[in-house]
């Protein structure tokens, strides 16, 4: 097959390492695979690197695909993705992220490609921002679903959100896991001591990981909230930051005015195949974010053998099951985000059994093989009944 994705932005995050993984794992099967991606750009990295590295995935970057709404560059998105799928001719564009995936799909459709499917990682319209926007979102979803033959969901609470909305027909959805690179992460390179040791943490220090962009709705600050008087009563508790992000400044302007230099470790932008690493040096895992579709980190913790904290919202529980993979919190809640740090600090024999379970869960849900093999029955699925 001929196969094209297109997302918004190659930067480090989650949606970004789902759409690489499905180009790999394709591309190694023996499709023919395109990758076509708009300006890459900021604090958050890039994952092109990687994608060159493979060498057999071909890349467009297109000027005008960009987050920002802007009509007039939209339209010239509009236009350029026409005459990319055009000369291209592939036999399925696979749509990522709310920009692309709205005018990726209107261009596919226009071009009458056989398969047109979209991935649903995380919706654009949230309880977080103004309705307008929503209602906006909304509207361009439910006009998108029209022109694509299915829709891809990482997890089933994509697929209730979005029918919530009467986004789309309830046989167009299918459900398929957000895939990993799972012996990373099961077989790491690096042993827990010698990482713990380049970072600076002892024996006996707890480490509270985080692993996310320093960003808006991503928790950094409930995080604070919440463990900072657990942080003034026990002095072996450290939080251990990996990423970057628009927000770094201001929030290690915050540790540093709440005297917390030293319990904060902050790697910086760290590369996808270094966060095996960095999760070795963690005894728990925590994901405060406030909307996520399926949050990788949470499985990519529970695959590398350490207990997760996450807020209960979207795919989370999908992830974590309250009291057998991990702990669940009400978003905002930092009384009870606090009382959870406490009990993994508290309760090591548990915690570790926790991740045990986690680990025997996904190892095959959340497997890149699993996901690129779900992908390829979508795609024969809507080829066969075109043909």
């Amino acid at each position: 097959m001929r196969i094209m994705h297109i997302s918004t932005r190659l930067i480090l995050g989650g949606s970004q390492e789902n759409t690489v993984l499905s180009c790999e794992g394709q591309a190694e099967r023996g499709h023919h695979v395109s990758l076509v991606y708009g300006p890459i750009y900021g604090p958050e990295g890039s994952l092109l690197d990687r994608v060159h590295r493979h060498g057999r995935i071909e890349t467009t970057e297109t000027p005008h695909l960009v987050r920002a709404i802007s009509p007039v560059t939209d339209l010239r998105c509009y236009c350029d993705l026409r005459r990319i799928i055009r000369d291209w001719n592939p036999d399925v564009v696979h749509t990522h992220s709310s920009k692309a995936g709205i005018i990726g799909r209107l261009a596919a459709w226009n071009q009458d490609v056989p398969c047109v499917v979209h991935t649903i990682h995380g919706l654009a319209f949230h309880p977080y921002q103004a309705k307008w926007r929503n209602a906006l979102y909304v509207l361009a979803e439910r006009i998108a679903a029209k022109r694509c033959h299915r829709l891809i969901c990482v997890a089933d609470a994509m697929r209730k959100q979005a029918r919530a909305k009467h986004v789309g027909q309830a046989d167009q959805y299918v459900t398929v896991y957000s895939g990993m690179e799972v012996d990373r992460f099961i077989n790491p390179c690096w042993s827990r001591d010698e990482v713990r040791a380049e970072l600076g943490f002892a024996n006996d220090d707890f480490v509270l990981g985080t692993i996310s962009r320093l960003a808006e709705l991503k928790g950094h600050d409930d995080l604070l909230d919440a463990v900072s008087p657990l942080m003034r009563e026990r002095a072996n508790l450290k939080l251990l930051w990996v990423g970057d992000g628009w927000w770094r400044d201001r929030l290690l302007k915050r540790v540093a005015d709440m005297g917390l230099n030293r319990r904060v470790v902050h790697t910086g932008q760290v590369s996808t195949e270094q966060i095996p690493r960095y999760l070795q040096a963690m005894d728990a895992l925590a994901h405060p974010s406030y909307r996520e579709g399926l949050p990788r980190t949470v499985p990519q913790a529970l695959l590398s053998g350490v207990a997760v904290i996450v807020y209960d919202v979207d795919g989370a529980r999908e992830a974590c099951a309250e009291g057998e993979t991990g702990r669940l919190v009400g978003p905002g809640d930092s009384a009870a985000l606090r009382d959870a740090v406490q009990w993994m600090m508290d309760h090591p024999a548990e915690r570790a059994e926790m991740a045990r379970r986690g680990q025997e869960v996904c190892r095959t849900r959340f497997a890149a093989s699993t996901m690129v093999d779900q992908l390829e029955v979508v795609y024969e699925s809507v080829l066969s009944q075109s043909r």
